[in-house]
């Protein structure tokens, strides 16, 4: 795999090393069984420790020569995503760094590997490319029988979505995001067009008015990939590499994690990733929309008016409301061709963060039983979205004395205001999905550093395989 843009998880074997340490799962409601099993002494012992099961907990456990053989590990029942993620951290933190670079771990458990694995994988990947030291991570042999190549391209796929949103903004600007769609084309032997400056500003107004304000030039990157007889499928990720807030210029505190403004496109990538990993039957298309939203003497102002891809005009009333701009266009263009389903990401608004908190993406669609299947997946996978309204008695709250729509209502309730503008901008009845994501985890979990966050794909992904996965 290349080492650019795509990590490739490096934390797995394909058999053990000379030492191996075989990890025992053990739930609260087997533990007494599984206590039984053990000798009087060692039972005193795992009393004494307190171990009894609970997720995240481990006892270490000698073999003949009295060095660790064994371990038990607290998991829930059924094992969680995140389940080994907690054990592969602690494990670091009870063990030497020369132990675990040296041992292998193994792991007896016939249920939930899959999921075991990936919770491993995701524990390991750290961002460290400005990091100067860092520290050995654990090596987990792959148990018999779970689909190796459905987990490395998942952990691929999370940490693609994380490593982007990580990068800072003076190393990834609109080129090196189109670097890393390209990157990503190479592997699957996609297509990837793009356009930019003069025919960018005739064909799609609205995203050159935005990103005009920056030396680093916008641009228009299209993805494709697979069958042309096969369902249509195509994700827009809004792709906003600085955002400054424009000539409405936010203040310091806000604009501190900007540089995760193109969560959106590094959600619709990771999304990407995995579809054309797994080969699912459809011809895919990636939009991404790539900008920075800078300060100039040809910044775009507060009571311009633009003529948007569709032929709506739009009054700009916020300079900090520019995403809903990129995206209308990448949505009307996504829909000429008719497919079956578009689906967008975007780190839109705080709104949606206010009613949902960080981890639950606020999700529109104007089908009722696409947003129920894909509430009811996202929760199977642990993946939470949360439906919301597309109210339309707020649409007269985003119309323009000026033109047709204003890019921003001056009144609480940003994330409805915000998913009715971009319905606007949808050709031919076309299926939809807006996801209002967050991007970025605050305090840090095991398998989910402070950082970047990948919230929604997986969910993103089940109703893709459920709805068009099978030939």
């Amino acid at each position: 795999m290349p080492t650019g843009y795509l990590y490739s998880p490096k934390c797995f074997l394909s058999r053990k090393r000379k030492r191996d340490i075989v990890l025992e799962p053990v739930t609260t409601q087997s533990f007494t069984k599984w206590l039984g099993k053990q000798g009087k002494a060692l039972q005193a012992q795992i009393k004494d420790s307190g171990f009894c099961g609970q997720q995240g907990q481990i006892f270490l456990i000698p073999g003949k020569d009295h060095v660790t053989a064994k371990a038990a590990i607290g998991v829930s029942d059924p094992v969680g995503l995140y389940d080994l993620a907690t054990i592969a951290d602690k494990l670091c933190n009870l063990l030497s760094d020369k132990t675990i670079e040296s041992v292998s771990f193994s792991l007896s458990v016939k249920s939930g590997a899959e999921q075991a694995c990936i919770g491993w994988g995701l524990a390991c990947q750290k961002f460290e490319t400005y990091k100067t030291a860092n520290k050995p991570t654990p090596s987990l042999v792959m148990p018999d029988g779970v689909d190796k190549k459905r987990i490395q391209a998942t952990i691929e796929a999370l940490s693609l979505i994380r490593d982007l949103i990580n990068t800072p903004a003076n190393a990834l600007g609109p080129a090196e995001l189109e670097k890393a769609v390209r990157e990503i084309s190479n592997i699957h032997e996609a297509t990837v067009k793009v356009t930019g400056d003069k025919v960018l500003e005739k064909e799609f107004p609205l995203i050159f008015a935005v990103g005009d304000s920056s030396p680093r030039r916008p641009r228009l990157i299209d993805l494709k990939w697979g069958n042309a007889r096969h369902p249509k499928i195509t994700l827009v990720g809004k792709g906003v590499c600085f955002d400054t807030g424009g000539l409405d210029l936010k203040p310091s505190q806000y604009m501190a994690l900007m540089k995760k403004d193109m969560g959106g496109a590094a959600h619709a990538l990771g999304l990407a990733h995995m579809i054309m990993s797994l080969k699912l039957p459809v011809r895919l298309r990636l939009l991404i929309p790539a900008v920075e939203n800078s300060v100039s003497g040809v910044a775009f102002r507060p009571g311009d008016v633009f003529t948007s891809r569709k032929g709506l005009k739009v009054e700009n009333t916020n300079t900090d409301a520019e995403g809903r701009l990129i995206l209308a266009d990448a949505l009307t263009y996504a829909c000429e061709e008719k497919p079956a389903l578009v689906m967008d990401f975007a780190t839109l608004t705080g709104s949606a963060r206010a009613a949902l908190g960080a981890a639950i993406p606020a999700m529109f669609s104007n089908v009722d039983t696409i947003a129920d299947d894909l509430k009811k997946l996202s929760f199977k996978v642990d993946d939470p979205v949360w439906p919301m309204p597309l109210w339309e008695p707020y649409k007269k709250l985003i119309e323009s004395n000026v033109g047709d729509l204003v890019n921003s209502a001056a009144t609480p309730g940003d994330l409805i205001y915000s998913a009715l503008f971009l319905q606007s901008f949808l050709l031919h009845d076309t299926s939809w999905v807006h996801l209002d994501i967050f991007a970025w985890e605050n305090s840090g979990k095991p398998g989910r550093p402070k950082g970047g966050a990948d919230t929604g794909m997986r969910a993103a992904l089940a109703l893709i395989e459920k709805k068009y996965g099978k030939k």
